[in-house]
């Protein structure tokens, strides 16, 4: 699975390319729903404390167990 979504077939494939694209757009929506990236949140969001930042960190860990165990099998 993995030797799939980290070799250069997958820019030549066009199931590999519809993935990129769809998980582009998701993320890109998802940093723009949340008010930031993943990276903002866990580092500045919580270090200062602010729950907003907690609720989008918990829904991003929660959201990556769900694409990991149900999605992603599915995928492949």
């Amino acid at each position: 699975m993995s030797d799939f979504l980290f070799s250069n077939e997958t820019l030549t494939d066009p199931k590999g390319i519809l993935l990129l694209i769809i998980g582009g757009i998701l993320v890109g929506f998802g940093a723009r729903y949340a008010g930031g990236c993943t990276s903002e949140h866990a580092i500045s969001g919580l270090s200062n404390l602010q729950l907003p930042s907690l609720i989008a960190v918990i829904g991003f860990f929660i959201g990556g167990l769900v694409m990991i165990h149900a999605i992603f099998p599915l995928i492949f």
